[in-house]
């Protein structure tokens, strides 16, 4: 059992941001049920190489993110793997909920009016956190939806699938970068509900264990053998231990 070492609950509509070492573990707990955890990822180093998510999905040959699957970027590397999952699905393709999109559904409240009552979106949350780090809206990309399952009517139209995310619901990340995430626990964009679904999350940070050849999720399909490769050969010189993930992709 991983040791965690700091904890904190993010509220409903709320909104966060740390620079995550490599080697850390995340783990996200949906508190009450019905959770969504919209997130980024981007490189310290370098934040013009950021999460892609059609990558994502097509190199592990898969709609839906779960236990075994990684998180790439843009430049083919891997930021995060999905080391432990309780639910089995969660979404990369819909997006964020928007400041007209949320006031339509539920009204429009603001801070200064409702303090911790008001309305957040999912784009407006992202923006205030990217915002820290000089970035703006042009540097959003594509991002996850944790806890948040969709499906497709024979029309091709998605929903949200209720009850997907129970409550108590955990997922852990294990970065393989240094990465900067970004998050924010406002509603999933096709969330229908009739009052605005405010749910709060739970974060721990921890250490990982250490990688192994074995791991279930280098060995999730070539595609991801290649893209520890990758890793590797980006921190040649400064992590000796990933040596045999660079052999083993050539």
């Amino acid at each position: 059992m991983t040791n965690m070492y700091y904890t904190t609950d993010i509220a409903p509509g709320g909104h966060w941001s740390l620079r995550l070492r490599r080697g850390t573990l995340m783990r996200l707990t949906d508190l009450e049920g019905g959770s969504n955890v919209g997130m980024l990822f981007y490189n310290p180093e370098n934040l013009l190489e950021r999460y892609n998510a059609p990558d994502t999905l097509k190199c592990q040959h898969t709609f839906k993110l779960t236990r075994g699957n990684c998180l790439y970027s843009d430049m083919g590397r891997i930021f995060a793997s999905v080391v432990e999952d309780s639910v089995g699905w969660h979404e990369t393709i819909c997006g964020n909920s928007r400041a007209d999109q949320v006031a339509a559904r539920w009204g429009k409240r603001d801070y200064q009016g409702d303090r911790n009552q008001w309305h957040q979106n999912g784009h407006d949350a992202f923006l205030v956190e990217l915002a820290k780090y000089g970035l703006g809206s042009a540097d959003l990309a594509a991002n996850i939806n944790w806890f948040s399952q969709v499906a497709a009517d024979d029309d091709g139209n998605l929903r949200l699938v209720e009850g997907a995310s129970p409550a108590g619901s955990q997922l852990s990340l294990r970065f393989e970068m240094d990465t900067l995430v970004l998050l924010h626990s406002c509603p999933h964009p096709l969330n229908l509900s009739s009052e605005y679904p405010a749910r709060p999350v739970g974060i721990e940070l921890g250490v990982a264990e250490p990688v192994t050849l074995d791991d279930v999720c280098r060995n999730h399909c070539p595609e991801n053998r290649r893209g520890f490769a990758n890793n590797a050969l980006y921190y040649l010189g400064a992590a000796p231990e990933l040596l045999p993930f660079l052999e083993g992709g050539i």
